[in-house]
């Protein structure tokens, strides 16, 4: 069967399997190619055309009337496109002209002590007990280690070693693996969850170490979505304030929580902010330091922290300041 006779789901499998094969796990990409593919196999619309990905872009769940989550949605379709052209040479490619640049990164919701400490009593509340367990662990969890969702729920019973304290992060976002050691204090929590665990299920060194509670899940891996869904109903039933640009604070937002609470106490501490960096972005496994970096010109909690830095380098005698 020639490419151009598939229809357009079952090339965005294709694609999806081929990049995944790299190492990359692409899970928004592959909700929105799963969401746009359909909408445009509804549309019979071959090749695709810009006006077709532009009305796709404006129908987002969130009904925004941003331009910007219009053109972000946009970007989402890009390599896809470019991909498929090898196939249908007259596919066209969105670039920022349709709605506009995409700007920086959005403000993400940072979570103050008062609302971590209500979350994870709230996710423990959860029926049935195992199930209160498991998201409350995981939320903790992520708090505490800076984590991706995706790295968190894929953890494997043999990545999870209670004795030393580590954890082993297999083939992450950008296909390299990390070990993560843990706060004696997480450990601890690590270990209660295991003994609650297991008194409802019977694991394996392969099987994952958070899982699911209710029906035919039970026992099985958790899903992206289940998380997201259950911090959302959390945070819908707390009534907190939303301090992020999106739409609301995200299960991300805890990751983001973590690794502003770790600068801000290293600058209490007076430690060498520049130097540190470089340990926490390999702590929470970025490619670059610069995706490190942009916490303290993209969280308003740091803007204050870069200001000062800016400073204390342009003062007098500082290294920062030029001698004519």
């Amino acid at each position: 069967m020639s490419a151009s006779s598939k229809s357009l789901s079952v090339l965005a499998q294709q694609y999806l399997r081929e990049r995944r094969r790299l190492g990359f796990d692409l899970h928004h990409m592959g909700q929105a190619l799963h969401s746009f593919t359909r909408y445009a196999d509804r549309l019979k619309c071959r090749p695709v055309t810009l006006e077709v990905m532009a009305e796709w872009a404006r129908r987002d769940h969130g009904h925004s009337t941003d331009p910007r989550t219009w053109a972000r949605r946009l970007k989402i379709l890009r390599p896809f496109m470019r991909w498929l052209q090898q196939f249908e040479p007259r596919t066209e490619v969105p670039d920022d002209t349709i709605f506009g640049p995409i700007g920086g990164r959005t403000a993400p919701h940072i979570y103050s002590e008062e609302e971590t400490g209500q979350l994870l009593r709230a996710a423990g509340q959860l029926a049935p007990a195992l199930r209160g367990a498991t998201y409350a662990t995981l939320f903790g969890l992520l708090l505490c280690t800076g984590l991706r969702v995706s790295e968190a729920i894929r953890l494997r019973n043999a990545d999870v070693d209670l004795k030393t304290g580590v954890l082993t992060v297999r083939r992450t976002k950008f296909a390299k693996s990390r070990h993560v050691p843990l706060h004696p204090t997480a450990l601890e929590e690590l270990r209660r969850y295991r003994r609650s665990r297991d008194r409802w299920i019977t694991p394996t060194e392969e099987s994952t170490f958070f899982v699911g509670s209710r029906g035919r899940r039970r026992g099985q891996p958790l899903t992206r979505r289940s998380v997201d869904r259950v911090l959302r109903a959390v945070c819908t039933d707390l009534r907190w304030p939303n301090r992020g640009t999106h739409h609301a604070p995200r299960v991300h937002d805890l990751r983001h929580t973590f690794a502003v609470r770790r600068i801000l106490a290293w600058q209490r501490e007076g430690t060498d902010i520049d130097q540190a960096m470089l340990a926490l972005s390999t702590y929470l496994g970025h490619a670059m330091v610069t995706n490190t970096y942009w916490y303290l010109s993209g969280v308003p909690e740091l803007v204050g922290l870069a200001g000062k830095r800016f400073e204390s380098r342009m003062a007098p005698g500082s290294e920062g300041t030029s001698h004519a």
